[in-house]
């Protein structure tokens, strides 16, 4: 029988405050007169006896532990699943286990959950994550040259080298954090095209100026240094 609400018990107690026998009541409602007559004892004993009990574990997820495991592992696949296929192979998981199965608002509910700085490390990299995480705590620089700025990226044309063969140039820049200037910049030498990334002695390009900034902020400290002219 489906859960009644407490104005829809009341109403049917009061049809039978104003004569209406408990069998007809029965018959129109649906609601047997045996359960009827116990509403009706238990609200003369205390009025709020209508009303359900709250769960005690209101509030508390009851899915077993390693199915949340597989819930949050599919979660974290890349490309990423639909929470329904999430649902499905998690309900065959529990199946094998002999677990009762999750509800679908319940998985939905733990996707949800998953921390979004590992679900984005998990399915972008790290250079998303660190692009949508990391610089949220970046120091800002209150003052020219107190913090300068550098990285490396790969440039989307292809040049000739010396030997006539094509590659793509890596660039090295530098820019103030403050001013947002550029500072130095140099280009990688061609002769290492074969490489993921430049040798050592174009990489860590030596960016002369009239001045050096306090911090360098930079991923790969390691590959930059400074000199003052």
């Amino acid at each position: 029988m489906a859960q009644r609400s407490v104005e829809t018990k009341l109403a049917l107690l009061r049809e039978h405050e104003d004569g209406v026998p408990w069998v007809r009541i029965a018959e129109d409602s649906g609601v047997p007169a045996r359960t009827l007559r116990r509403w009706a004892a238990a609200y003369r004993a205390d009025p709020a006896s209508l009303r359900r009990p709250a769960r005690s574990d209101r509030g508390q997820r009851r899915t077993a532990a390693e199915l949340i495991e597989a819930v949050e592992a599919l979660a974290l696949r890349h490309p990423t699943p639909t929470t329904a296929y999430i649902h499905r192979r998690v309900s065959d998981i529990a199946r094998d286990r002999g677990l009762p199965a999750p509800s679908y608002s319940s998985v939905r509910a733990i996707v949800q959950a998953v921390d979004p700085g590992l679900r984005t490390l998990a399915t972008k990299g790290d250079a998303a994550y660190r692009d949508r995480f990391e610089l949220v705590f970046r120091r800002n620089a209150e003052r020219p040259n107190e913090q300068w700025q550098a990285d490396h990226t790969l440039l989307d044309v292809v040049v000739l080298g010396k030997d006539g063969a094509a590659a793509r140039p890596w660039l090295t820049i530098v820019l103030d954090d403050y001013s947002r200037a550029v500072t130095g910049f140099t280009l990688s030498s061609l002769e290492h095209r074969t490489q993921s990334r430049p040798h050592s002695h174009c990489t860590k390009p030596s960016i002369e100026s009239r001045t050096r900034p306090v911090g360098l902020n930079t991923r790969e400290a390691s590959r930059f240094s400074c000199t003052r002219r």
